[in-house]
């Protein structure tokens, strides 16, 4: 079973190098100031969200970033995957995959209602991965977002 274990400050080094990793690998411009600034909080406690590290402490394979907000609809504390990420490297292995299968029973565990994630439009292989582990479109809602 593949280690998920919350970052801890002494970790963002590490994160701030994986989450650079995917970043790039996905076209995001982001210098490393700014991920650096939007990481740091999450390992000192912020109650807005949680990194976690996949893999060995030392030398994880990967990470999932996980947002947290308040929804009347589900019933109070609800998660949203903001990232996730697998070095390519180990991709295929079933990782992934084990990740989004514990993570959720964790998270219910304290207290999170709902988990969501956003599947990339033209990546079957990721939306028929969602769907086998139970994530199911909103039928009614379509995603939309305003950058302030």
């Amino acid at each position: 079973m593949t280690a998920v274990n919350l970052a801890k400050p002494q970790d963002l080094d590490r994160l701030v190098a994986l989450v650079g990793d995917y970043h790039r690998e996905t076209g995001i411009d982001q210098d490393a100031a700014t991920r650096r600034a939007a990481l740091a909080p999450l390992l000192e406690g912020c109650p807005h969200g949680a990194a976690y590290l996949v893999g060995p402490g030392r030398a994880p394979i990967g990470y999932v970033i996980v947002a947290f907000g308040w929804s009347v609809r589900a019933g109070g504390l609800v998660g949203r995957i903001d990232e996730i990420y697998i070095r390519s490297g180990v991709r295929g292995r079933g990782i992934g995959a084990e990740v989004l299968s514990t993570l959720p029973r964790a998270l219910a565990g304290g207290g999170v209602k709902e988990l969501s994630l956003a599947a990339p439009a033209g990546d079957d292989r990721a939306r028929r991965l969602y769907q086998r582990l139970r994530f199911r479109p909103l039928d009614d809602q379509v995603t939309m977002t305003r950058t302030l």
